[in-house]
């Protein structure tokens, strides 16, 4: 998948009318993401990923500790929504970017992170990560 599909993908969950919408959403969750993952979890995780979008994951500063409602914070305050819209456009990112990696990164990812987390992978079709 390159940048255009992945944003486009992106901004068709989101339902967002502009892509710049779209690529603001992505680079909050994935920036926050990236904060809160280990360096070399987020470059598995960023691996797979158009090189446009990877950064965000790469160049966050890694392995930092906050619980999932830190989390939304983050990511509401980043792209400028409420805490709720921030957590489906989270889910909605994990999943999409759960479509284009494999699926040993995601669960990588997944027991890396607390169980107050999980609410962030609702979205992933469970037979992508078997």
């Amino acid at each position: 998948m390159n940048y255009t599909e992945f944003i486009g993908q992106v901004q068709h969950e989101l339902e967002y009318a502009q892509a710049g919408q779209a690529v603001r959403a992505t680079r909050a969750v994935l920036t926050t993401l990236g904060e809160r993952l280990q360096e070399g979890e987020a470059t598995d995780l960023a691996s797979p990923l158009p090189m446009e979008i990877d950064r965000y994951l790469i160049a966050a500063d890694h392995g930092q500790r906050f619980d999932y409602q830190e989390f939304l914070d983050r990511v509401a305050e980043r792209e400028g929504v409420d805490r709720s819209d921030a957590n489906y456009h989270a889910q909605q990112l994990v999943a999409i970017v759960a479509a284009v990696v494999p699926s040993g990164n995601i669960e990588k990812v997944r027991n890396g992170l607390p169980e107050d987390f999980d609410p962030l992978f609702e979205l992933i079709d469970e037979s992508t990560l078997e």
